[in-house]
């Protein structure tokens, strides 16, 4: 799991699990912005709406910009639509299976996931960074985002991964 998300241009930090982080297992870093990733367990084939909000209760409280939740099984549908709007991305069985595929596929016969991320070079173009924009004020990456006040509330939009040093935005055609 966490060499497929090194794939998607963030560093990784293993945390564990259980205890006092509120069951976070990854946290990831891009630029200056953090997101934690919590996986569930094999044996809940459902995951319920309880487990996004209280996904979304830790970003609060850790000032997480986003979060994903990662499961071998299927997302009730109060949980796809909670997690609407609120830079929560939900991994589904399907979409873990394709990221593991994705990372078996860049690695070379006899190597393992450890050596593989110790030689990727985090600004090799990969397809999901080729889709972002680049910020018009300073060049840096873009990542989405979703504002939090004002008229464009509740919207996605593009931001530098340099904020709070750029502000540059783009919108989301």
């Amino acid at each position: 799991m966490s060499e497929a998300f090194r794939l998607r241009g963030f560093s990784v930090a293993e945390t564990g699990g259980g205890g006092a982080d509120g069951g976070i297992d990854l946290r990831l870093k891009k630029g200056s912005e953090v997101f934690l990733v919590q996986c569930k367990q094999w044996r809940a084939y459902k995951v319920s709406v309880n487990v996004v909000r209280e996904l979304l209760g830790v970003m609060a409280s850790q000032g997480a910009t986003g979060g994903f939740v990662v499961t071998s099984g299927v997302f009730t549908e109060d949980a796809c639509s909670f997690a609407e709007g609120r830079n929560i991305e939900l991994i589904d069985g399907t979409a873990l299976n394709a990221m593991i595929q994705k990372v078996r596929a860049t690695r070379p016969a006899g190597v393992s996931a450890t050596d593989v991320s110790s030689r990727v070079e985090p600004h090799l173009p990969t397809p999901e960074r080729a889709m972002e924009p680049t910020c018009p004020r300073c060049g840096s990456a873009m990542v989405q985002r979703i504002g939090r006040q004002g008229s464009k509330a509740g919207r996605a939009f593009w931001g530098c991964t340099a904020f709070p040093r750029c502000r540059g935005v783009r919108a989301i055609d």
